[in-house]
This record gives structure tokens, C-alpha cells and sequence, in this order.
């Protein structure tokens, strides 16, 4: 019964999350309630626990969660600009009067600020609020239109820079030294975060693709549900900048002017080449192009004149306000894992998957199930730092490629913000759309992007050079 108390121990976090509590406190909690109940038994050494100054004064010198800030800084700093707006103005009147124009419009702006944010809510809420509207008043399928929105708002998971990617290659670099050191490798290769960001890049785009084929292939058969922008005007309530305000050309279609076109393409355009060129040309660190990115959002933000002193308070408390949540999880998990393998957790894990048929076949499908299944009542965070961690040193040990695992984790923690009844970007969704469109219509509408989420799983399950071939090249 001993042996599986480390099993125990991942079942009463698992309660725990689902009765409220919060995740950083539950992890370490629980680790400690069973670390003392152990020691009072005599089957947990108390000593095990003076490993923890050091492992949290790893976590608060380690320079590559420096970029968690810096990012969470830039995505927040851009939400205080009118990028998305005018980007989205330019491209719903440019492709408006194609059938699915606008909902093509709405995904290739979500790739644009996934590809300079990576902020989930942001991008689902930014987009809810502009384009919802516009897409109902043009006939839109309230499902489509809302499974669009939060489908295309999960970009910012894959799409690097990725906060999900900066915490997921933290996690995985760390196991996978300690996969080599068990097989004997002492002078063991890294994997970082610009590994991560080169081969999630790829997979990203294919995504987006899925995602405008799905719209275009739904406009050509049910074009009742993504019909053609027709009313010229802005109904009541709706984002005056959403009208097309431009004269139509000679061919009846809807001119843009340059100038507005460029204005909407050029920030996020020079955001992305500052931030993701730098990293993946060798430039920068992904910390120091978190910090050329952060530095690019405030003079973006200065040039839209939309900075001032009560706007950068605010972009201070909700960069540190998040930060510290990640932070505090950090801590927590690292009491957990700490204790985890005091009872022998790493160990366990290590032998039941070397007991599963199929070998590492079977024990990646099996990974990848429960991270799903986790996904509908965990988050990403909550996923990648209590998760990752027990099960990454065991499959990267059975020979896995650590760029192909972690982007195979990567896209399915990205199915977790559109599953219910947890999925986040439903709920940010909620929050911002018209009574008239009912809750229902938005899972239902998310249910069509969960399955080319999971057909890019399979894709990425039978052609794995899709997330190992970038990184090879540039490495």
C-alpha cells in the first residue's frame, strides 16, 4: 500500500482542485500533510524537505522565467493600443464581401496577435467585442461565429512567443536532464525555450490553415452560415470603427487604402519580426526579445497615443498580479514534485509505463488521453507544472524526442480553453457576447475547433518532422 502513495498524493490534489481551492496552496498542501503524515509514521525522511531552499532559489535566479513577465507585460501593454481594431476594420472591408470573409478576417487577426501577444483572454475578448457583433449582423451562425472567435483566441497557446511554451520548455529542460541522468548520461543536452518557439511554429501555421479551411469549406456548403458582408452600416451598440468607411472601386468591391491597411499590418508585423526573428535567427534569448518585445509594445502604445500614467499602473498590477499567480504555482509544484519522489513517485510512474503495452507507443497515447481528459477541469498551467513533471523524465527516457513531446503537450493543453465545462476561452467569450447568443451555441460552436485541434495531434503523431525539422535546421 506504501508504494502507492505517491498515486494518493496526485488523487488528493485532483479532489482538491475540484472543490475550489487554489492550486498553488493545494499543491503545497497536500505535499506537506503528506510529508508530515508520512514522517509520523516513519515511511517519509523530513530531511528530504531541506532540498527545498535550493530548488526555490533556483526558480526566482532561473533567467528563463524572466520572459514570463516581460511577455505577459507586452501582451497587456498591446491591449491599450487600437492594433487589433484597425487591423480588423482593414480586413473585414477587404474580404467582407467573400462568402466566410469575415470570419477568414477574424482568424488571420487572431494569428496576427497570437503571433505578438500570446495572451488567450485578451485576444478572445479584443475579437468578442470588435468582430461578434459584426458577424451576427451579417447572418453569421451564432455557432460559427462563436467557435471561431475562441478557437482562433487558443492561437496564442502554439503560436510562439507563448507563454505556455516559455513555462512548458522550463519544465521539460529540467526533465529532460534528468531522463539522460538516469540512463547514465552525465553530460546530459538541453532543450530550450527557442527550441520550443522554433518547432511549435510550423504546427502553428497548419493550424491557422485548418482552421481557414474549415470556415471557406462551411461558406461553400451551408453558405446560409457564413454569408457575404451585405449592411454597410453599424447597428446600434456595434464599434463604429467595424463600418466600412471607404468608397467602393470600380469592380463593386469595397476599396482600402493603403495607408489603413498598412497602418493595421505594420505593428504587429514589425512586433513579431523584433520578438520571433531574433529568437529563431540566434540573435536573443527568448528572455532578451521578451524585453525588446515589451520595450516595442510601449512605444507602440506611445505612437497610438494611448499611454498615459493611469494606463501604466494598470499595466504594472495586471503584469504582476499575473506573474505572481505563475510564480506561486511554480513554488507550490516544486513542494509537490519534492515530495512526490521522497515517496518514490518517479519511480512508480517509470514502472507502470514500462509495463503498458505498446511500449513508448502506448505509453504516449496514454499521456496524451489523460492530459485531454485533464483538460476539461485543469488549466494549461495547472496541467504543465503538476503533470509534466512526473511523466516527461519517464517518456523522454524511452527515447522521445523532447521538441516533438513538448509541442505534442503544447497543442493539447491548447484543447483545454475550448472543452467544457472549464474551457477558458468559452468563458471569456461569455462574458463579452450578446444575450441573444446562448451558451450552448458557443460549446457547440467550439466543437467543430477541438477536432481539427486534435486531427493536427494526429498529423504531428505521423509526421513528427513537422515540429523537429525547424529546429533542427536552425540548431
Amino acid at each position: 500500500m506504501i508504494e502507492f502513495l505517491p498515486l494518493l498524493m496526485f488523487a488528493a490534489v485532483f479532489a482538491a482542485l475540484l472543490a475550489g481551492y487554489a492550486v498553488a496552496a493545494t499543491l503545497a498542501g497536500v505535499a506537506l500533510l503528506f510529508a508530515f503524515g508520512g514522517a509520523a509514521f516513519g515511511i517519509f525522511d523530513l530531511k528530504d524537505l531541506g532540498f527545498l531552499p535550493g530548488r526555490l532559489f533556483g526558480i526566482v535566479t532561473n533567467q528563463t522565467l524572466i520572459a514570463v513577465p516581460l511577455f505577459v507585460a507586452m501582451g497587456v501593454t498591446l491591449e491599450r493600443t487600437r492594433i487589433a481594431e484597425t487591423l480588423l476594420e482593414s480586413l473585414s472591408v477587404l474580404l467582407g464581401r467573400v462568402r466566410g470573409g469575415l470570419g477568414i478576417a477574424v482568424t488571420v487577426v487572431g494569428m496576427m496577435m497570437a503571433a505578438s501577444t500570446g495572451i488567450v483572454g485578451a485576444t478572445v475578448v479584443t475579437l468578442g467585442l470588435l468582430a461578434l457583433p459584426t458577424m451576427l449582423r451579417h447572418g453569421y451562425d451564432p455557432k460559427l461565429a462563436t467557435g471561431t472567435i475562441c478557437a482562433t483566441g487558443t492561437l496564442g497557446q502554439i503560436i510562439p512567443p507563448s507563454i505556455a511554451l516559455v513555462l512548458l520548455g522550463d519544465v521539460l529542460s529540467g526533465a529532460y536532464q534528468q531522463a539522460q541522468l538516469s540512463l547514465g548520461v552525465f553530460s546530459p543536452k538541453t532543450v530550450s525555450v527557442g527550441d520550443l518557439f522554433a518547432g511549435a511554429l510550423l504546427p502553428g501555421l497548419v493550424l491557422v490553415g485548418l482552421y481557414l479551411c474549415y470556415i471557406a469549406v462551411t461558406a461553400m456548403v451551408r453558405p446560409e452560415r457564413a454569408p457575404a458582408r451585405r449592411d454597410p452600416e453599424p447597428s446600434a451598440g456595434e464599434p463604429e470603427g467595424l463600418a466600412p468607411r471607404n468608397k467602393e472601386s470600380t469592380d463593386g468591391r469595397p476599396a482600402v487604402p493603403l495607408r489603413q491597411l498598412m497602418r493595421g499590418l505594420a505593428p504587429p508585423i514589425l512586433l513579431i519580426a523584433a520578438v520571433l526573428g531574433s529568437i529563431l535567427a540566434g540573435y536573443a534569448t527568448p528572455t532578451e526579445a521578451a524585453g525588446v518585445g515589451a520595450m516595442g509594445a510601449l512605444l507602440l502604445a506611445m505612437a497610438y497615443r494611448a499611454l498615459s500614467w493611469s494606463v501604466l499602473r494598470e499595466i504594472g498590477t495586471s503584469t504582476v498580479k499575473t506573474t505572481s499567480m505563475v510564480f506561486f504555482i511554480l513554488i507550490g509544484a516544486s513542494v509537490f514534485s519534492l515530495v512526490f519522489r521522497g515517496y518514490g513517485g518517479d519511480e512508480l510512474v517509470a514502472e507502470i509505463f514500462a509495463d503498458m503495452p505498446g511500449g513508448v507507443l502506448g505509453a504516449t497515447v496514454i499521456v496524451m488521453v489523460v492530459i485531454f481528459l485533464l483538460g476539461f477541469l485543469l488549466d494549461f498551467i495547472e496541467i504543465t507544472y503538476v503533470v509534466v513533471p512526473i511523466v516527461g523524465p519517464v517518456l523522454l527516457a524511452m527515447g522521445l524526442d523532447p521538441v516533438w513531446l513538448g509541442v505534442m503537450i503544447a497543442v493539447n493543453l491548447q484543447t483545454s480553453f475550448l472543452t467544457p465545462p472549464f474551457g477558458f476561452s468559452l468563458f471569456y467569450l461569455r462574458g463579452v457576447a450578446p444575450p441573444e447568443v446562448a451558451t450552448l451555441d458557443i460549446y457547440q460552436g467550439a466543437a467543430p475547433f477541438i477536432v481539427l485541434q486534435l486531427a493536427l495531434l494526429a498529423l504531428l503523431a505521423l509526421a513528427p518532422g513537422l515540429a523537429t525539422w525547424l529546429p533542427g535546421v536552425l540548431y
